[in-house]
């Protein structure tokens, strides 16, 4: 994905702008006239998947490798439970899945006991293992659906980006809700709080009612509150204006074009050996007294609106869901089908949350959230969550995508906390994707540990006035809580200095750095780094990168270090001798 959307010229900010434009209406005059079909309207024929090495995926195959062994140990208590019974594992970049591993168990536990905090396990002969085709209950990665089938009826006319919710559904303007808007719903800004015991109610027409009724938390765009019931409102909407059920939609609009065969909402019986399985739903854990919930819908809610709901109920495999990613990576196309058109598929990378750091969001999509995309998550890097354990991250930078569905609420939600297993594969498959030297055969990287301080020292230098650094850099942080400083010291190391410096890209424009560092994302391309030096008669220059315990990013790299002056050459990492004088804690001489 380019910052121009393709076919249409415009940039993502203009895109952006140009939805705020007349009232907020969005104009497509730019996008392809006539409507999106689901049907094949494409004429060439677009990246498809197939299974591959690593290194025909242009992947490091080491990094996959510990992202299997990284995933199998939250098959284990981590630390008191398992994070998950079993997982399906895809990876992959550009048209190759590099990795597609199942691990653990489908369906393991019949019951949980409450009090012993144990799960009851079935028979070993009634176990079923993860196979590649097992099928997960996505769980809130459905809104991924819904939002995708919302852009379509934007494309096609039927839905205006900026138009009031009440207009399409009168109802919903009780309870000041009359101002909430389509985008609002997307991005989860409309003011509804979180979630309703919807499935307390006995009738549909009783629960319709609940979301009429229900008065916004805060006033519609002023904070980010996840939401629930955005996407079934917006179910709502699609059903209205179509006609259509919401699973028929689903069938018509995505998964049959696609190929998708393994998705859909409600599977039938005959599916139930191939899905895995989740919780033993009862009170107090549960809003509804269950038992073993498999090969139906886990989310309350949903289950209580009959399997077919905007915010959840989609069951899917690791491949379609692949399938969806690489569509989306490739601008809406998959072979000869074509779903969403390519400045579509931009707006839905775009983020529309700019006045909420932090909860960067595009049209159904979450944006740059390292939470759970790790170390590839750029402000470009779209995916989703499932309350099962579930989850997708695409990173068209690197046109890589990643897959883990985990039946993590098996045998109970409480089990697992935290999203580090979808962490862990994030890294592993950031780290797979090669950071090519900027000069030569190695940099110098700072690798992507937390909680840690690494330094890559210069030896002492007689500078002059005239005397400069230059060197390449890449950097990829987390933003703020992870830094990268470039240092001098006068006095053999008892007290340091930042070290201002000027960053350029290939071709970009140059920018200052006043204050000796770097944090964030640079566009994961190599700077041209300058800088000024004192005049010192031993000036030590070091750079030290800081990351705090939470979460990290592609790290750091430097390259072709040197400084001269008018006078010559006082340091040239080229020079064997030179080289052998650096000092490295924690950065390591790395070819990738």
């Amino acid at each position: 994905m380019t910052e121009e959307a393709a076919g249409s010229g415009l940039t993502r900010r203009q895109l952006a702008r140009r939805t705020m434009a007349l009232g907020g209406s969005l104009a497509f005059a730019s996008f392809p006239a006539g409507p999106a079909e689901a049907t094949p309207r494409t004429t060439g024929r677009h990246l498809t998947l197939h299974h591959g090495s690593p290194e025909r995926a242009g992947l490091l195959p080491q990094h996959l490798d510990q992202l299997v062994m990284d995933a199998e140990a939250f098959l284990h208590p981590s630390p008191s439970h398992p994070w998950y019974a079993g997982a399906v594992l895809l990876a992959g970049r550009g048209s190759t899945v590099a990795l597609h591993q199942p691990i653990g168990m489908a369906v393991r536990y019949a019951a949980y006991d409450e009090k012993t905090d144990t799960g009851v396990e079935f028979p070993a002969s009634e176990q079923i293992s993860m196979a590649r085709e097992t099928v997960f209950d996505l769980a809130s990665v459905s809104k991924l659906f819904t939002s995708i089938l919302a852009v379509q009826q934007l494309e096609r006319g039927a839905l205006e980006l900026e138009g009031r919710v009440a207009a399409y559904l009168p109802e919903f303007a009780r309870a000041g809700k009359q101002d909430v808007t389509i985008r609002q719903l997307l991005t989860h800004t409309s003011g509804f709080r979180a979630w309703i015991p919807i499935y307390n109610a006995p009738t549909h027409e009783q629960k319709l009612e609940l979301i009429w009724n229900q008065a916004p938390l805060n006033p519609p765009g002023t904070k980010y509150l996840y939401s629930d019931l955005n996407l079934i409102s917006l179910q709502l909407v699609l059903e209205r204006i179509t006609g259509l059920p919401l699973d028929t939609q689903l069938r018509d609009e995505i998964t049959a074009p696609l190929g998708m065969h393994r998705t859909r909402y409600n599977p039938p019986t005959s599916w139930k050996p191939r899905i895995a399985a989740t919780e033993d739903a009862r009170k107090p854990w549960s809003g509804l007294d269950r038992g073993l919930v498999w090969g139906e819908v886990h989310d309350e809610n949903a289950y209580s609106l009959g399997g077919v709901a905007g915010h959840a109920g989609v069951f899917s495999s690791a491949w379609d869901l692949a399938v969806l990613g690489r569509t989306l990576l490739n601008g809406g196309a998959y072979g000869r089908a074509r779903i969403l058109s390519p400045a579509s598929v931009e707006l839905m990378f775009t983020d529309f949350n700019t006045a909420f750091p932090g909860d960067e969001h595009g049209l159904g999509f979450e944006l740059y959230q390292h939470w759970y995309m790790g170390a590839m998550a750029t402000p470009r890097t779209a995916g989703h969550t499932g309350f099962t354990g579930t989850s997708i991250v695409l990173d068209p930078t690197t046109d890589s995508f990643l897959v883990v569905l985990g039946n993590s609420v098996h045998p109970v939600r409480n089990w697992r906390s935290g999203s580090a297993p979808r962490v862990a594969a994030a890294n592993n498959l950031a780290r797979a994707a090669p950071v090519r030297p900027r000069h030569g055969r190695t940099a110098w990287f700072s690798g992507m540990a937390s909680s840690t301080t690494a330094t890559l020292t210069l030896p002492p230098l007689a500078t002059t006035a005239d005397s400069r650094l230059r060197c390449a850099l890449w950097w990829d942080t987390e933003p703020q809580s992870d830094v990268l400083f470039l240092e001098s010291s006068a006095d053999g190391g008892a007290t340091w200095q930042p070290v201002p410096f000027t960053a350029s890209p290939a071709g970009g424009t140059p920018r200052e750095h006043p204050t000796g560092s770097v944090t964030g994302w640079s566009g994961r391309v190599w700077h041209r780094l300058s800088a000024d030096l004192p005049a010192v008669p031993a000036l030590v220059l070091r750079w030290r990168y800081t990351t705090d315990r939470l979460h990290v990013g592609r790290g750091a790299y430097v390259d072709g270090l040197s400084v001269r002056g008018d006078d010559g050459t006082m340091f040239d990492e080229t020079r064997p001798a030179d080289a052998a004088r650096i000092e490295a804690m924690g950065w390591t001489a790395s070819a990738n």
